[in-house]
């Protein structure tokens, strides 16, 4: 998910460089009304794609900023008592306008980062810093906040209470309670940081294009399908035809492509285009300079702010609390992990001798091929052999969405009246049980060089009752794309992404908050994830699977003898990807233990990787690392530091969601309801704990089903 630091206008700069979209037209703003300014007449306030110009962009921030700034200058000007009315709330709807405007921008800079959005990004970026900064550290704000924080939070009830407790201690978590020089020394790390992550947005998916593998025939692409090869021919001419076909590397360490490619020496490029794409192999395409002076500057601010490490300062306010409780969680399941993890790589590189010869050595860019064609053989599966049966039309409209009407009610109506920013999009109104519209939903699947890497859910805008808004939510994925006439196959992966996807989206299109601040995804880190991965687990349930997976030619849902195999397949080996998430879960967290005197020279950066997997038992050949340091997006550009973990603890609690709702009905009506009601419309109008608990009974979470779950 593109995790977003919903806290006021304090994560604005983060959650921008977190968040996903483009423009739909060129032009100049400057001489008719600017479209993002004005409240949008389109159903549920949605932006205006037909209007809006990429050069709307800048001037519409500044003037959105110029608004907030008047608007807390009122606050801080009162003389009246300061009240939870003319204080909290008055903050609370300040910045209204910049949400507007900036919930649309931001779509744009991860989604469809064309050449004028990117250089607006490079000059707004200093402007909303500076912004954060300046509210931030407004002390006759934070003075106003707190005396209603000492004087009246007591007093006050549900939402009000928590909205006065997230922005109190959010203004103090950002530094202020911290003497002058340290206020003054906090505000030059936050700049900065801004920065950083600014450049590590533009170099990252740089990089990233810039790491295909042109391939000069078909020939050497033997073992792909006809699709596939389309694909790389489709590849090549969008990126300048230097060769006919060309493979494009993904955001991951390893390359879903690798299980088919029959070249050896095609799948060593490939993988080593992928690890290598930003570790300086190529120079114009270094991270670790920008990787060490982050982890410098974030060991800098946790001390600043009394803490030991800036993992330490990052964990309090999650449901872990503290870096011990994650190492002990994770040293857990390494324990259990790693000699399954052995017999794993024992078994496939057995398997590839009795092709190759005794002298074969298994190597990582051979793992994913020869595990594919030890499952063809021992389970009689391929996924060529199942994609035919995910049209990821299919997939949605009867997959995702249908489980979404068995188990909450909701019904999905296109909408094609609504302009999006890329014709590949669809948009979509929501529609409860009851008739009443609740949402619009709009879907971008399908890769493109301006868009990153990755699959992420976000909002043009955020439900709140306060503003009279309902949510407008999107999911992106980079599937690819058929060419025309042809219909688009995704893998069972793919299929997984997506309904992952939309349990992010679900928790925000069905918020009921108050609050924008409280609303939807606005929870601790290691549970957002908690909905998105509890939603997988509709895939593969029978009547959900049967409605979506059917041919995509004949319409004929898949055979029963094929379905059993496939969904036998779905644990085979699945210890190398609980392996690749350990192995960056324990790399972010090693970045965010240390001092900043610690941090490693960038030269310096890939050492440090190696020593902290060999200290923690991690260091293997055979699986790397899901994300390695230099390509690590989640980290170093999103708001991931020292939370990376949060997949595996958010997997438990879904493991947990997931038994309850199979034990009282997986598509019962009355338990997504509960559910619902619970947990989805929360957001975080409540101790994330306690909703944990108010489903599903327990008091604390059980980890023991999940090495099960994985089939492991």
């Amino acid at each position: 998910m593109n995790f977003n630091n919903t806290v006021l206008t304090l994560g604005l700069v983060a959650a921008f460089l977190q968040m996903p979209a483009t423009s739909f037209a060129q032009g100049s703003g400057a001489n008719r009304s600017n479209p993002l300014l004005q409240k949008s007449s389109l159903p549920f306030g949605a932006p205006d794609f037909s209007k809006i110009q990429e050069t709307d962009y800048l001037p519409a921030i500044k003037a959105a900023i110029k608004n907030q700034r008047e608007n807390i200058q009122k606050i801080v000007d009162n003389k009246k008592k300061p009240t939870f009315q003319n204080t909290i709330l008055a903050y609370e709807e300040s910045g209204v306008m910049l949400d507007r405007v900036i919930n649309v921008f931001d779509g744009l800079t991860s989604a469809h980062k064309t050449p004028i959005i990117a250089e607006t990004e490079d000059k707004v970026m200093p402007l909303l810093t500076e912004l954060d900064n300046e509210i931030s550290f407004n002390q006759r704000l934070f003075e106003r906040i707190k005396y209603v924080y000492d004087h009246e939070y007591s007093k006050l009830k549900g939402e009000d209470q928590r909205l006065t407790e997230v922005i109190y201690k959010s203004f103090v978590r950002s530094g202020a309670l911290l003497p002058a020089d340290k206020m003054e020394r906090m505000k030059q790390i936050n700049s900065r940081i801004s920065e950083l992550q600014q450049q590590w947005g533009n170099l990252l998916p740089a990089a990233t294009n810039n790491a295909v593998v042109w391939v000069d025939s078909k020939e050497q692409l033997a073992g792909l399908s006809d699709a596939d090869i389309a694909q790389c021919k489709k590849d090549a001419e969008s990126r300048g035809s230097k060769s006919p076909y060309c493979i494009v590397i993904i955001n991951t360490t390893q390359q879903p492509i690798l299980a088919s490619l029959q070249n050896r020496d095609l799948r060593r490029k490939v993988f080593e285009a992928s690890v290598h794409r930003a570790d300086a192999t190529n120079p114009k395409y270094n991270t670790f300079p920008i990787v060490t002076e982050l982890a410098k500057l974030r060991a800098e601010k946790g001390k600043l702010m009394g803490y030991a490490t800036y993992a330490d300062y990052s964990l309090e306010r999650t449901m872990a609390k503290n870096p011990k409780n994650v190492y002990n969680f994770l040293r857990q399941l390494i324990k259990d992990y790693s000699p399954k993890a052995d017999a794993e790589t024992r078994a496939i590189e057995q398997y590839a001798q009795k092709l190759e010869g005794p002298d074969f050595r298994l190597q990582p860019y051979d793992r994913f091929y020869y595990s594919a064609k030890m499952k063809k053989e021992m389970l009689n599966i391929s996924d060529d052999e199942v994609k035919p049966y995910f049209n990821v039309d299919s997939v949605q409209i009867n997959g995702v969405f249908y489980a979404a009407q068995r188990v909450y009610g909701l019904t999905f109506k296109q909408r094609k009246d609504i302009p999006t920013y890329h014709p590949d999009m669809k948009v979509f109104e929501v529609i409860d049980k009851n008739g009443k519209p609740i949402a619009l939903f709009y879907s971008d699947f399908f890769r493109r060089p301006t868009k990153r890497g990755g699959a992420w859910m976000s909002a043009f805008a955020k439900q709140s009752r306060q503003r009279g808004q309902l949510p407008i939510i999107y999911n992106v994925c980079n599937n690819a794309k058929a060419p025309e006439g042809q219909p688009s196959l995704i893998t069972w992966d793919e299929v997984c992404t997506m309904f992952h996807e939309f349990g992010h989206a679900l928790h925000g299109i069905l918020s009921n908050c108050q609050y924008n601040t409280l609303s939807g995804t606005a929870v601790a880190r290691d549970f957002v994830e908690l909905p998105s991965q509890f939603n997988e687990s509709f895939a593969s349930i029978p009547e959900i699977f049967d409605h979506f997976a059917r041919h995509t030619e004949t319409g004929k849902p898949m055979p029963a003898d094929l379905k059993a195999r496939m969904l036998e397949s779905i644990n085979f080996q699945t210890a190398y990807a609980l392996g690749e998430n350990l192995a960056s879960t324990c790399l972010d967290l090693a970045w965010h233990m240390i001092s900043a005197d610690e941090v490693p020279s960038p030269y310096m950066a890939g050492a440090f990787e190696k020593e902290q997997l060999h200290n923690i038992g991690l260091l293997n050949t055979q699986i790397p690392p899901r994300y390695s340091t230099s390509y690590f997006n989640h980290v170093w550009g999103g708001g991931y530091a020292a939370g990376y973990y949060s997949y595996l603890w958010t997997e438990v609690l879904a493991v947990n969601v997931a038994d309850y709702f199979a034990k009282h009905g997986a598509l019962d009506p009355a338990v997504g309801q509960a559910f619902r009601d619970k947990v989805l419309s929360r957001g975080n109008t409540k101790d994330q704990m306690q909703m944990f608990t108010d489903f599903t009974g327990m008091q604390s979470p059980d980890a023991s089903g999940l090495l099960k779950a994985r089939g492991l």
